[in-house]
């Protein structure tokens, strides 16, 4: 993970600078993650002597966050998106071409599917905070399982219909 954030770098790659604060600052806190889950997951075997239930808080408080900026992104995205499609930034059209069009419509589909995605990670974040934080778990098991089960696979089906968009590019 710390290899793909030096890589991305502070979020130069992006022209919006809403978009470029959101990612440096989810890189932040999925950079934070990582060592504080490990720490927890120490605890609860004993390799460490720490109170675990601290460090599992702060770790889902950190993946929570994360999914949230994620959210966030995303709808900013979609916004930004739509309005393209509205208004082309072409000087001498009053239209997109069809590719054109077709890209963005398809780049908004991508982002609401993310959208979808990290808000049943978030739902399911927020379950495993401690009680009395909003419905920290209150959620019966079916739907934390079914919840999981529709962000997975809505990232498997991403990820399927990229691998097939780059194997059709040539």
């Amino acid at each position: 993970m710390f290899v793909y954030t030096k890589q991305y770098g502070l979020g130069a790659e992006e022209e919006d600078v809403f978009v470029r604060c959101v990612s440096i600052l989810s890189n932040l806190a999925d950079q934070l993650y990582y060592p504080c889950e490990h720490v927890a997951w120490a605890a609860d075997a004993k390799i460490l002597h720490v109170d675990s239930a601290r460090w599992w808080t702060l770790s889902t408080t950190l993946w929570g966050l994360s999914l949230l900026l994620g959210v966030a992104r995303s709808l900013w995205m979609v916004l930004k998106l739509r309005h393209r499609l509205r208004n082309p930034p072409e000087a001498f059209t009053s239209r997109l071409t069809r590719g054109k069009r077709r890209t963005v419509e398809t780049q908004i589909c991508s982002e609401v599917l993310t959208l979808l995605s990290n808000l049943a990670d978030l739902a399911n974040a927020v379950h495993w905070l401690p009680p009395g934080v909003l419905w920290a778990g209150r959620f019966p098991q079916w739907l934390v399982g079914l919840l999981g089960t529709l962000s997975s696979l809505l990232s498997v089906y991403q990820a399927v219909q990229a691998g097939g968009q780059a194997n059709a590019t040539p």
